[in-house]
């Protein structure tokens, strides 16, 4: 075998091994406990302690949901979801149990657009942790919450409340904006330095603008 041949032969086996490396350094318990976070702790619990069949059960998610193709949104899309779900928290104010049902739908519609499978909650949460370990349970307690109001259970208001605030820095995560977006945030950061100018002189000297 000539020396040419024997280091292609090397060259390639490196590569073999990079591209292995990472799914590997993920899936073992060091890995996974850094990628989950919170969800390792909770598939622990959930196997009676069992640490090796909860690493099994991370392995099989980081496996089924690790390479999804995950769409970015569009600058309009985004501000369509922000408001409503600065609309649903609105009507929190005089129905809770609703706003919350709103708020499960509007995350799951929205994991969907990002390209998250939906083909049942459990499903739709295993996908989500994988890349939103430390949020993710925010969002299964709105969901728990959400299901005991559509079922006509009697839900605290304070607990409903809980549940919509646990679930925000999931909808943060989902909504974060692009580098593409730059121009966008330019344009509303000088939206909001002239705003109160715009303001002033639309309604003149002595009006109050009030919430418009």
């Amino acid at each position: 075998m000539s020396v040419t041949l024997i280091i292609l032969v090397a060259a390639l086996v490196a590569m073999v091994a990079l591209v292995f490396a990472r799914p590997v350094r993920q899936s073992s318990p060091h890995g996974l406990m850094n990628r989950f976070g919170p969800e390792y702790d909770r598939a622990v619990a959930r196997h009676d302690g069992d640490a090796k069949a909860a690493q099994w059960e991370l392995s099989e998610r980081l496996r089924r949901y690790g390479e999804l193709s995950i769409r970015a949104l569009t600058p309009e899309s985004r501000e369509q979801y922000a408001a409503r779900w600065s609309g649903l928290q609105e009507r929190f104010v005089e129905s809770p149990a609703i706003a919350v049902r709103e708020a499960d739908r509007l995350l799951a519609t929205l994991a969907v657009e990002r390209g998250y499978p939906h083909e049942s909650p459990e499903q739709l949460l295993e996908a989500l942790s994988v890349r939103h370990a430390q949020a993710v349970d925010g969002y299964r307690k709105l969901h728990t919450e959400a299901e005991r109001a559509r079922a006509g259970q009697e839900v605290p208001t304070d607990r409903l409340r809980e549940a919509l605030l646990g679930a925000h820095p999931l909808f943060e995560d989902l909504v974060r904006a692009q580098p593409h977006d730059r121009a966008l945030r330019r344009r509303r950061q000088w939206q909001r330095h002239h705003r109160p100018t715009i303001l002033r002189s639309s309604w003149g000297p002595g009006h109050s603008p009030g919430h418009s």
